[in-house]
């Protein structure tokens, strides 16, 4: 009788815990003084003390400046983690992600455009002197001269936003115009047109002007428009350590605010009921906070355990979140609220911890995978036949024994930022 006394003591406490432990959990670590404050305002005997001024002083990682040798091994971030939408991505993180095949198919392009995006304004127009950036790529061994720059910077015509690194609204347009369906002499007069914005009357008898003109004021005047800067910052959760072959994790505790219990002072307001429900609900609240602690370092461990090949500069692997539900007794949902908005920084940047876990197409094979395939072929292809998605279609499932429909294929080239076979023929025309 004693013992079950005992274990049903235990469930009670377990219980009134997880109340507590669930919205603590779901808080990002940046609003978890916030949540506690909440869940305790209430409590005359509790008081927050607040780490996150003092841990602000030089801590933080920003996330919308990922690290760029990341993005210079193998493109390979972007590229092998579908990330969830937890956060929206910057102007610069959107460009770098296209700075690949067949557009850029060199080494030596990619550090020429990589170069441009670093000197592009709040509006996404290129403004820099040229000097400095001459410059600056030869510190990165780059030796190039104004007119290679400039030929690389015309491609950003094919980049998403469309106007974006042009020097100039009258250049955006054009940029944007190369990018439209207009063709042949429609194209022709819209170039005109652009030439000659406040005279754009003049052009009126032209049969197609209405529809040209329909086209040119969908442009946008400024190529960013859509993406906001964010000036704010990403606080990570976990930090993983790597030297040599040996990984180490640790939580982020120093933004974790510490609670004080405060017993009163006189034996009689020790011993009155208030009192005591109050210090219970206290304690609870305590051991809330460990145990998101013990959670959040669970959850590190299990990613460090099934994403090892990833850490030691591999590729993402097939993890589901049921995975993680199944581990910790909770249904999926639950864990994708506990985990969204939450960062994990290692030695290839920061990343939010939904990320880690893709979508597994047929058994072990990952859409990151046939990601990373699908970025090979269109590498190797032959650049006077490129290959359509019908045949990068039937190579995949031979590759990976696996069926597919053709517009998953095509979802994932465009999320890779690889133009269709008939658009990539024209460009390695071009640069033929």
């Amino acid at each position: 009788m004693a013992k079950l006394r005992q274990n049903i003591a235990v469930k009670s406490k377990l219980s009134s815990t997880l109340k507590s432990w669930l919205p603590i959990l779901q808080s990002p670590i940046d609003e978890l003084e916030e949540t506690l404050s909440k869940v305790s305002e209430d409590n005359p005997y509790i008081e927050i003390q607040s780490a996150f001024a003092t841990s602000l002083q030089g801590k933080l990682s920003p996330l919308k400046a990922p690290q760029r040798g990341l993005h210079n091994a193998k493109n390979a971030v972007g590229d092998k983690i579908e990330l969830l939408t937890i956060y929206e991505k910057s102007l610069i993180e959107t460009l770098q992600e296209q700075i690949a095949p067949p557009l850029f198919p060199t080494k030596r392009s990619q550090e020429i455009a990589l170069g441009i995006i670093d000197n592009l304004d709040s509006e996404g127009f290129f403004d820099c002197d040229m000097q400095d950036l001459l410059k600056d790529l030869e510190k990165r061994g780059i030796k190039t001269d104004e007119h290679e720059i400039e030929r690389v910077r015309w491609r950003f015509c094919h980049l998403e936003p469309t106007g974006v690194g042009a020097k100039d609204l009258e250049e955006s347009l054009v940029f944007q115009l190369d990018a439209s369906e207009l063709d042949g002499h429609d194209y022709d007069i819209a170039l005109e047109i652009i030439k000659n914005l406040e005279n754009h009357a003049k052009f009126k008898k032209y049969k197609n002007y209405e529809k040209i003109m329909k086209v040119i004021k969908d442009f946008r005047r400024i190529p960013s428009l859509d993406f906001k800067e964010d000036s704010g910052v990403v606080i990570a959760d976990i930090i993983v350590t790597q030297e040599n072959n040996t990984i180490e994790l640790s939580l982020n505790d120093s933004y974790y605010p510490s609670m004080i219990i405060e017993k009163p002072k006189t034996k009689a307001l020790q011993d009155d009921q208030y009192f005591k429900t109050k210090l219970k609900e206290a304690r609870d609240l305590v051991d809330a906070l460990d145990m998101r602690k013990a959670t959040i370092r669970k959850i590190g461990l299990m990613i460090i355990e099934y994403q090892y090949d990833f850490f030691m500069g591999g590729e993402i692997k097939p993890m589901k979140l049921k995975d993680l539900a199944d581990e910790f007794g909770h249904s999926p949902s639950t864990i994708s609220r506990a985990i969204a908005n939450k960062f994990l920084e290692c030695n290839r940047g920061v990343f939010p911890i939904k990320s880690f876990f893709t979508t597994a197409i047929d058994g072990d094979t990952s859409n990151a995978s046939i990601k990373d395939f699908l970025n090979e072929l269109i590498k190797n292809e032959d650049k006077r036949k490129p290959l359509s998605d019908i045949k990068i279609l039937e190579l995949i499932e031979k590759k990976f024994d696996l069926k597919i429909v053709r517009r998953t294929i095509t979802k994932y080239r465009k999320q890779l930022g690889i133009l269709g076979s008939s658009e990539r023929k024209r460009m390695y025309e071009m640069s033929m």
